[in-house]
């Protein structure tokens, strides 16, 4: 496989393919993903040379995103690399599917590329647990918790996703719905979209809802086009829900436009609810419900607990951020 593979599958130049895997900014966010999803696809493993590995020894930090469709993570992103830039230090970003190890991809990093200290935007605990123990180098878990993990080079700066999609699911229940759905996620107990499982379940549980998450739950990938099919899924096997919780943001906009096309008004006959808070949520028609996500918070935190353990070998900090309930336009009161 290479370079020439890659641009000939993602159907776009070879010089394009270059600016992605070196990561120059003139390059468009889609085709960056698109090229990135081929690479990760492909297994694609770029050669580095000498002069390329020296530069980057001294001074970058790796910025490795587990999903290349999280506008969640494309927010956290920007805001991280400008708060790099502000402290001088280089950064250097890589996308990953959803599905791939991100810690055997940090190991080779580390082995081809010699970071001062990588940021895990998204992760699968279980890999961290299993893998982790090969990485020396200061790191920080965003957007998911290492509190439990044990690893004096590991931080982890993150939502309380159990506490919000507890309260998510509440605020359903005070709007009148007793049938909610659950759309999204992995229900792997190291995953993210669990916690948020599980918050749901205890929110149904504590309220005398009826939850069976055979039925009830259908879980999908983090993208639009995921969260439209499993939508259509969900509504056929439970025609009568009145709500569904989406466990981000573009699920929960892809199961609107499902829902639509399935003939159901939002939130006349069935009422949305996503997770993130990104902003195109709340330029969508009707504005989606949601629990927001402090990015900004995220990112500083994260890349503070980073830069004190590249200068100082601080010891990790574990930190969870404070979310909102955005009431949005997207559920409906019940008689």
């Amino acid at each position: 496989m290479t370079i020439k593979d890659i641009a000939r599958i993602s159907g776009v130049g070879v010089a394009t393919v270059s600016r992605v895997l070196n990561n120059h900014p003139d390059v468009s966010e889609e085709t960056r993903r698109k090229v990135m999803a081929v690479v990760a696809e492909q297994g694609f493993q770029p050669n580095t040379n000498a002069k390329h590995l020296k530069q980057q020894a001294s001074s970058s930090i790796a910025i490795i995103v587990k999903g290349t469709m999280n506008m969640l993570f494309a927010d956290l992103v920007e805001r991280c690399q400008q708060l790099l830039q502000d402290a001088g230090r280089d950064a250097a970003v890589y996308y990953l599917d959803e599905d791939a190890n991100e810690v055997v991809y940090a190991l080779q990093l580390c082995r081809e590329r010699k970071p001062l200290g990588m940021l895990f935007l998204g992760g699968d605990r279980e890999l961290f647990q299993s893998e982790f123990r090969g990485i020396t180098i200061p790191c920080v878990l965003l957007t998911n918790t290492a509190v439990d993990l044990g690893f004096d080079n590991l931080s982890s700066v993150t939502t309380d996703d159990r506490e919000a999609s507890r309260q998510a699911v509440r605020f359903l229940a005070e709007r009148g719905h007793r049938r909610i759905g659950m759309l999204g996620g992995n229900w792997s107990c190291f995953q993210i979209g669990y916690s948020r499982y599980l918050g749901c379940q205890q929110a149904c549980q504590e309220l005398g809802l009826p939850f069976d998450g055979r039925s009830q739950c259908e879980p999908c990938r983090y993208s639009l086009e995921d969260g439209y099919a499993a939508a259509r899924v969900l509504l056929e096997r439970c025609p009568d829900l009145t709500a569904v919780f989406a466990v981000s943001d573009v699920m929960a906009l892809g199961a609107i436009r499902a829902l639509h096309d399935l003939g159901k008004r939002v939130p006349e006959d069935i009422s949305v609810m996503g997770y993130d808070g990104v902003a195109i949520g709340q330029y969508s028609l009707p504005r989606l419900a949601t629990v927001r996500q402090d990015t900004q918070q995220l990112a500083e935190r994260g890349v503070e607990a980073l830069l004190r353990s590249i200068q100082r070998r601080s010891p990790p900090v574990h930190e969870m951020i404070p979310f909102q309930l955005i009431e949005g336009e997207s559920v409906a009161q019940l008689n």
